[in-house]
């Protein structure tokens, strides 16, 4: 009859119309849902951002958060404020003053642990004499990439520059990422030598400073830690020294150095290879008996 059908038709539009608002409500709620699985997912990629960032600073990495990394190296015994370069006390006419000396090297040159304080700023402030400090934690003398010790070498510093020394370090990187020896090579040719090697890469850097500043060349390597590779590069070292004249600071076999006690050894040294400000300043630069005023 035309009354039921009418009844009917009601009961149908109001199912339809709470099926259209269940819908309504289900959609909005997915909305919901989305919105704060992103704000989870978003807040997450934050925390790891930041939980990483500061775990560079952390390590010395820059950024941000550098300043856990310095407040580390300041709490260190041997970067005690009295090992500061302000309370080194300059020598009067040092045969060093007006020099400039050119220092190529890696975090030991750097001054790593030390708040980039190394021994090339001791020994300028010391004598009165200027340097160029292009150093880099982390890299080689084999050429693997912009930041190796020859690609800053020809890069960084210029070719015009008129230096009296130029010292380089052997870096300890090459030891630890296990580069390849190589071999001494014949030649004194820079094309000649395998750059991509610790031995030809030790002779490009001497060859190309020889002709380009034309100045004397000085090595100097590291203190003595275990390293059997690191030794065999202290030996080519030596073997390059004959070759071609040049200078040798041998940190790693000096028995003074080598005889430091071990309470001693904590302060000037932040680990077996990084000296702290202590260590720059009264083991690398300091006659025996090691004392603030003979700091070189």
């Amino acid at each position: 009859t035309p009354i039921k059908s009418s009844a009917a038709s009601d009961v149908y539009k109001r199912q339809l119309n709470m099926k259209v608002e269940n819908n309504k409500e289900l959609r909005i709620m997915k909305k919901k849902i989305l919105k704060i699985t992103l704000s989870i997912v978003l807040i997450l990629i934050l925390a790891v951002g930041i939980g990483l960032t500061y775990l560079v600073g952390a390590v010395g990495g820059g950024g941000p958060f550098d300043f856990v990394w310095k407040n580390k190296l300041k709490k260190m015994p041997g970067n005690a404020e009295k090992y500061s370069l302000e309370n080194i006390e300059p020598l009067e006419n040092s045969p060093l003053g007006g020099k400039r000396i050119c220092y190529l090297g890696s975090s030991v040159t750097l001054g790593l642990y030390s708040m980039d304080v190394s021994f090339a700023d001791y020994i300028s402030y010391r004598n009165g004499c200027e340097y160029v400090k292009e150093a880099v934690s982390g890299t080689t003398l084999v050429d693997n990439g912009k930041t190796s010790y020859i690609q800053r070498m020809k890069n960084n510093i210029g070719t015009d520059e008129k230096f009296d020394a130029f010292v380089c370090q052997l870096s300890t990187n090459d030891a630890s990422k296990e580069m390849p020896m190589g071999e001494l090579s014949s030649s004194e040719n820079l094309e000649d030598f395998d750059t991509q090697t610790i031995t030809g890469a030790m002779e490009y850097i001497i060859v190309y400073a020889k002709q380009t500043w034309n100045c004397p060349v000085i090595f100097y390597t590291g203190t003595k830690y275990d390293s059997k590779q690191y030794q065999q590069m202290v030996d080519v070292l030596f073997e390059l020294q004959d070759k071609y004249g040049i200078g040798v600071i041998d940190l790693w076999n000096d028995e003074e150095m080598n005889d430091v006690s071990e309470k001693e050894y904590e302060v000037y040294m932040a680990d077996p290879v990084h000296p702290t400000q202590a260590g720059y300043c009264l083991l690398y630069t300091s006659p025996s008996p090691r004392d603030l005023s003979t700091s070189r």
